[in-house]
């Protein structure tokens, strides 16, 4: 008993010191965040997404800040089914550039920060939680669908230096037609 607890605290401490490590964007500005932008990039090493790595095609997203501070981001995804709309609550926190949401596929809250960002070209996103493991994932955001050399190295090493190994970093291919001109 007196092990586990201690390997339990252990845990929760590391935990805590590799996501304070984790900063947002200094002086982040959610106005001028808020609009159209591309997922490019993904890091994400759970074994269960590893059968879908090769079928990742880049999402568009659209990013609607709320008179509240809060954020609403509307994703629009290509799978088998075709392309799916999903809609995702953000909620703000005491600190600006961090947000928590509810995952209804994990059935929990998520934190969500916003790393680094130019606002005009590129963001690179963390979402962290810890459950039955740790959680992480990090995203590369551009407003464009596809972003410059430096932007897709400084993604990966931002991804690397949160422990994911190089082959879970993963730069997919436009989605065509998702969303349709129509949707988005």
């Amino acid at each position: 008993m007196r092990t586990t607890m201690l390997a339990v605290v252990m845990v929760t401490l590391c935990v805590m010191m590799v996501d304070a490590d984790v900063k947002p964007q200094k002086d982040f500005n959610l106005q001028r965040f808020a609009g159209r932008w591309y997922r490019l990039g993904l890091a994400y090493d759970s074994p269960s997404f590893v059968p879908f790595r090769s079928k990742l095609r880049a999402s568009m997203g659209l990013v609607t800040a709320m008179p509240n501070g809060n954020v609403n981001l509307t994703m629009w995804e290509l799978t088998p089914l075709g392309c799916v709309t999903q809609v995702y609550n953000y909620e703000r926190t005491n600190v600006a550039g961090q947000f928590s949401y509810f995952s209804t596929r994990h059935n929990m809250v998520k934190d969500i920060t916003v790393v680094d960002t130019n606002y005009s070209e590129y963001a690179v996103v963390l979402k962290h939680k810890v459950f039955n493991r740790e959680y992480t994932q990090v995203a590369l955001y551009g407003r464009a669908q596809t972003a410059r050399v430096d932007v897709l190295q400084k993604f990966k090493a931002f991804a690397l230096s949160q422990h994911f190994p190089k082959e879970s970093i993963l730069t997919p291919p436009p989605a065509e037609n998702c969303p349709s001109s129509r949707s988005g």
